[in-house]
């Protein structure tokens, strides 16, 4: 069954009037054909041209990957060849070290010792496993077996400003590849959030509030500031009481994500460094 990307919240209906209507434009990128949603913003605002959308989502589109997770089955073991298993969520994720490791959200992961398939920029499908999960910050991390691709370079996510143009990248579920411009609302939510279901042992204690209309799917994918370098990782979209989306979602923070991957395994000097407050911005 499909992770839900609805947070248990009780959110005031005044949150409607950032609903937003949305543009359309094809970039093509190696095999991939990236449908570009760019949200709305109030007349007067800087909004990014068609050309720094096309270099910006060519840039950074062969950091991003499509996950189909599966649970192994009873008779397999993560040293055979039979590594299938049995399909439980897809998602989407981005390579953090050229090596084979790519992070996700711990709700598409699901727990240490899934099997994952990886679809990569180059069209290959690559196979790997979930190496470590944290629920309570929605994050996991995962390693492709065979798999040398480009990774994301990190930022500080403390140099984004309220109304900075960002972007995403994923797949809504029985959509294609999406690029989704929006801004950066807040570095805070200022609450803890935890989801339903099945899925309720998952969570965030915090997160950045992003003005932005992701879907079922795009749980996992990478968000770029206007330069292309990292700055979060989208975990869920925001409704009101009415279960309408209100054009607002959530993502984890670049800091969070780097202090939970060099805790993990090797990271590189750009990951420590903001794993330790040291990111810096561009002038």
């Amino acid at each position: 069954m499909l992770p839900p990307l609805r947070p248990l919240l009780t959110l005031s209906l005044l949150a409607l009037a950032l609903a937003a209507c949305e543009s359309t434009s094809n970039v093509d990128l190696e095999s991939r054909n990236f449908n570009v949603q760019q949200t709305s913003v109030p007349p007067g605002e800087a909004v990014a041209s068609a050309e720094q959308i096309t270099s910006l989502v060519r840039r950074s589109g062969p950091t991003y990957v499509t996950l189909i997770v599966s649970q192994p089955n009873k008779a397999d073991t993560v040293t055979k060849e039979n590594r299938k298993g049995t399909p439980v969520t897809s998602g989407s994720g981005f390579v953090v070290d050229g090596s084979g490791y790519v992070m996700t959200a711990a709700h598409v992961a699901k727990r240490v010792g899934n099997t994952v398939s990886a679809k990569a920029a180059n069209g290959r499908v690559y196979s790997g496993e979930v190496v470590a999960v944290r629920p309570e910050n929605d994050m996991a991390v995962i390693r492709l077996r065979g798999f040398s691709g480009k990774a994301v370079t990190p930022a500080d996510d403390q140099c984004l400003a309220k109304g900075n143009i960002v972007y995403s990248l994923g797949r809504p579920h029985a959509q294609g590849d999406t690029a989704r411009l929006g801004e950066f609302e807040s570095p805070s939510f200022g609450q803890a959030v935890k989801y339903a279901g099945e899925d309720a042992k998952f969570g965030y204690p915090d997160a950045m509030v992003l003005r932005l209309s992701t879907q079922k799917g795009e749980s996992g994918g990478p968000l770029f500031d206007q330069r292309g370098n990292l700055v979060g990782m989208v975990v869920s979209t925001l409704y009101d009481n009415a279960g309408q989306p209100l054009n607002l979602a959530h993502a984890v923070p670049s800091r969070t994500l780097a202090g939970f991957l060099c805790g993990t395994v090797q990271c590189s000097s750009q990951w420590r460094a903001v794993a330790a407050g040291g990111g810096r911005c561009a002038s």
